[in-house]
């Protein structure tokens, strides 16, 4: 009978009933407003107002929702670092900063004027409600992400222009405090000064140290996922010591990071994924249970403090975001998104509305009275919703543009892709799969094809459980990356036949294979069974090796031969070279002919505008030892080579081989067999079987070939 009374009783207390709502909340909100076409965002808040105290009462808001509000809004600002494009950051700075003096400033001095002259607020009221206005919050930022617009440069501006307006209303606001303090004085300011020094010194200093070096000696999937959490809230703390919101040291925590958690990589859906299931439902909940509505319907006072700061709040805003779109020539839609983004006040202007309660003018005068408070809660609640919907309107309309530009129509209607993967060795199975992750055309969404070919003679039938380790291990990388995965295990008699069929029964376009494993110095990582398809196949072929993970990887150096762009798979390579490049976040060096590489900065420069790539003209090829020497243990060369009596073919690729397994062993190796015309034999003859390398021409015709080409 207790039981049943305090079941009764509310708000509910106990914690399974707690979280039972909310995650009801999180499940049916989307569910019921989709229909309406309302917004996620402000689903949450509606349903948050809806259950709080100041609603239904059914929950209230105790210490689960601060720790797990708290978590869910260092998330946001977490991702909005993660997922910013940083080239486009550096191009954009100078447009973000002049949007974030014009969405601070034009607020500030708005909110100032109005507290002083039409709400008849003191001074030191009137700055720190004037600094709510100044901050915002990308309260919205979920809805750029689910239209997968985050790397649009109005987002960019927009997110730059956060941490300006953030930082300039924290710093007046620190004035003020210190000031009411009495605390405020030369030594105060030093010492402020050098703990922000620190802070900076640490999250990009130390930082870019100890991530890769952890990435490096641990693999582990969850390891990784709570290591990154574990830096995240470090920078937090650290930022709350110096004196500076948590916020902020999370989100140049997510710029950090950007370089080593790639977007397609299964620790980035692991982060999104728990980020978005609980932790910021959670704090879009906890806003909405903050909302007091009834002193719009009781109070004459509060009505006018929330209609006068949602006015001038998203007038100046808007103002802000319309006079930026002008300025930098952006669509509609762009100043759409930029006033969306800016609009929202929730995570800092709550921290500086808890402030504002503990501080006084005088004694027993608090700095922000009840009337204010109730006034600026409602009008977060207001701009919460206004940015959601602006948000979601903006990211429409910029799919739609993104779809309809011409670069977009320029790409090719008909791409056959689709990449083959032979999986052998559980060791290096996740490696060769995030290869081939990062070079897929995600807007395609066409799966993955990851073969293993089990012999016919299989002693005990080791081999096809080998088979099964290794195709369940794909498949659950691939699930991990949100990416389709199709598995097969064949029965061959060897492994080059088995490919080669499963290649054409499967219309495939490329293979991505390991390298071969060295059982001696003299042994290449191109082993007899690449050699056998590389004879057999004349679609694209690449080799892989590494020897650290993808992500730690700082620089990429193509060496390509001369001839190469008349090959029948030069853009074909091109293209999975550049998309691993953006993935991985390196810069991409081209060693190539002046012809050569003016035709892949061309297409670069079209279809990848934000990749980092360099060019470095060579009349012919740098021998391997050359690389050997220049090349760090955390740069990948990727060597595109040829198949024997084609264009680009070149007589000092027959030592490749030998090259390679003296001075590449032990290195990042891809080496890529482009797309040749013409056909490649199919089954084994006499004259070519499958089994047998192809050694080339003879001595004497190499001999010829040697003076022939220097007679012309």
């Amino acid at each position: 009978m207790d039981s049943v009374t305090a079941f009764l009783h509310l708000p509910f207390t106990d914690p399974t009933w707690v979280f039972l709502i909310v995650l009801a909340i999180i499940l049916l909100a989307p569910m019921i407003l989709s229909r309406l076409r309302i917004p996620h965002v402000v689903g949450m808040i509606l349903a948050g107002v809806l259950v709080g105290q100041h609603g239904l009462n059914l929950l209230e808001r105790d210490t689960s929702f601060s720790l797990f509000g708290q978590v869910g809004l260092y998330y946001i600002m977490f991702l909005a670092g993660l997922e910013m494009d940083l080239q486009s950051l550096k191009q954009q700075r100078l447009k973000g900063l002049i949007f974030g003096v014009f969405t601070s400033f034009l607020p500030f001095f708005s909110g100032l004027a109005a507290a002083v002259y039409l709400l008849h607020q003191h001074v030191a009221s009137a700055v720190l409600l004037a600094c709510i206005l100044t901050s915002h919050t990308l309260v919205s930022y979920p809805i750029v992400g689910r239209y997968r617009v985050s790397r649009h440069k109005s987002v960019t501006i927009s997110v730059a222009a956060t941490m300006f307006a953030l930082l300039v209303a924290l710093f007046i606001l620190a004035i003020q405090a210190g000031m009411l303090k009495g605390t405020s004085n030369l030594w105060f300011w030093l010492a402020f000064v050098g703990k922000v020094l620190v802070f900076v010194w640490v999250i990009f200093w130390v930082y870019p140290r100890v991530i890769p070096r952890f990435f490096r000696a641990f693999s582990d999937p969850v390891m990784q996922f709570i290591f990154v959490l574990t830096m995240v809230f470090l920078s937090a703390a650290i930022a709350s010591l110096c004196g500076l919101e948590g916020i902020l040291g999370v989100f140049l925590a997510g710029l950090v990071f950007n370089r080593f958690i790639p977007r397609t990589a299964p620790l980035m859906n692991r982060v999104e994924f728990m980020g978005n299931a609980i932790f910021i439902p959670y704090f879009l909940i906890g806003v909405g249970m903050l909302v007091n509505l009834r002193p719009l319907f009781t109070s004459t006072a509060a009505q006018i403090v929330a209609a006068v700061f949602v006015v001038v709040g998203t007038l100046s805003k808007y103002i802000a975001a319309f006079i930026s779109r002008r300025l930098f020539r952006l669509s509609p839609a762009s100043g759409l998104m930029m006033f969306g983004l800016s609009e929202a006040h929730a995570a800092g202007a709550l921290a500086m509305v808890m402030v504002g309660t503990r501080l006084e003018i005088a004694p027993g005068v608090p700095l922000m009275s009840s009337t204010m408070l109730d006034g600026v809660v409602v009008m977060i609640f207001v701009s919460c919703i206004i940015a959601s919907i602006t948000t979601d309107q903006a990211a429409r309309r910029i799919k739609l543009e993104m779809e309809h530009d011409s670069s977009f129509e320029a790409r090719p209607k008909q791409d056959d892709e689709k990449i083959l993967i032979p999986l052998n060795d559980l060791d290096n199975l996740p490696l060769l799969l995030q290869t081939a992750i990062f070079m897929r055309n995600a807007e395609l969404n066409r799966g993955l094809i990851c073969l293993n070919i089990v012999n016919e003679t299989d002693p005990g039938g080791l081999l096809h459980l080998h088979s099964h380790e290794c195709l369940q291990e794909a498949q659950r990388i691939c699930a991990a990356a949100d990416v389709k995965v199709q598995t097969q295990s064949r029965l061959a008699v060897n492994f080059t036949s088995g490919v080669v069929h499963a290649f054409h029964e499967n219309d495939a376009s490329e293979i991505i294979i390991g390298a071969h494993h060295r059982r001696g110095p003299q042994d290449s990582v191109m082993g007899r069974f690449a050699v056998g398809l590389i004879s057999s196949l004349n679609r694209q072929i690449l080799i892989v090796h590494y020897t650290m993970p993808l992500n730690v990887l700082r620089r990429m150096v193509v060496s390509v031969p001369e001839r190469a762009q008349y090959e029948a798979g030069f853009y074909r390579w091109v293209e999975r070279i550049a998309r691993l490049a953006i993935e991985i976040g390196c810069r991409v060096e081209f060693h190539a002919t002046a012809a050569t590489g003016e035709l892949i900065r061309n297409y670069l420069e079209f279809f990848h505008p934000l990749i980092r790539d360099e060019y470095k003209t060579c009349d012919e090829l740098l021998p391997i030892s050359q690389y050997a020497e220049e090349l760090h243990p955390d740069h990948l060369l990727v060597v595109v080579s040829a198949r024997p009596g084609t264009i680009s073919f070149d007589n000092r690729m027959r030592g490749l081989r030998q090259e390679l397994a003296t001075h590449f062993s032990d290195r990042n190796l891809i080496v890529v067999f482009p797309d040749q015309e013409g056909d490649a034999p199919v089954v084994p003859t006499f004259s070519a079987p499958l089994l047998m390398e192809n050694h080339g021409p003879s001595r004497l015709s190499a001999w010829l070939s040697h003076w022939v080409s220097r007679i012309g």
